[in-house]
């Protein structure tokens, strides 16, 4: 699991525009590092996403610097700001037992109605939530979105103002 933040947690992807830029160079990059994301949520400050690679786990760096790299320089030169640093840093976990994955995937899937932008996950454009109620085997979904993620520990201390999104 990845979480990301922009610096001092400004709302720098504050437009539907931005946040659907974002949210596809993460969703075109992950496979060219050989990552497989399972999912994802998309915000104006930071991002999460979950994401399993059968290559070894030292491209996750490469993947993230060149998102990071290729975001800034967009959004620099949107706002005519070269040099701007626009992301702060990233945190990883490893998830390797099944309760954890589990409530981690419930997490992110639902990470939008936890900011309060919308009461169903699958009507915020910038997450997988959608995607995967449509995608995932019936007893699967139901197993993950029936989970609770409210103990889990996540750096997400992250205020999202609907408003922020323009």
């Amino acid at each position: 699991m990845v979480t990301a933040a922009t610096y001092k947690k400004e709302p720098r992807f504050s437009s539907a525009k931005r946040l659907t830029y974002l949210c596809d160079q993460i969703l075109r990059l992950a496979p060219h590092y050989g990552w497989k994301l399972e999912a994802w949520a998309v915000f104006p400050n930071h991002y999460h996403f979950i994401a399993g690679s059968q290559q070894k786990a030292d491209t996750l760096r490469q993947f993230i610097s060149h998102l990071h790299t290729i975001t800034a320089k967009e959004i620099n030169n949107q706002d005519a700001t070269p040099g701007r640093r626009v992301w702060f840093q990233y945190w990883d976990s490893h998830l390797t037992y099944l309760r954890s994955y589990l409530a981690r995937l419930n997490y992110v899937h639902c990470n939008a109605v936890r900011h309060g932008l919308v009461r169903d996950p699958a009507r915020y454009s910038w997450c997988s939530a959608g995607w995967f109620e449509r995608e995932a085997e019936r007893p699967f979904y139901r197993t993950v979105m029936g989970i609770r993620s409210d103990r889990i520990r996540i750096e997400d201390d992250f205020e999202v103002d609907v408003a922020s999104i323009e």
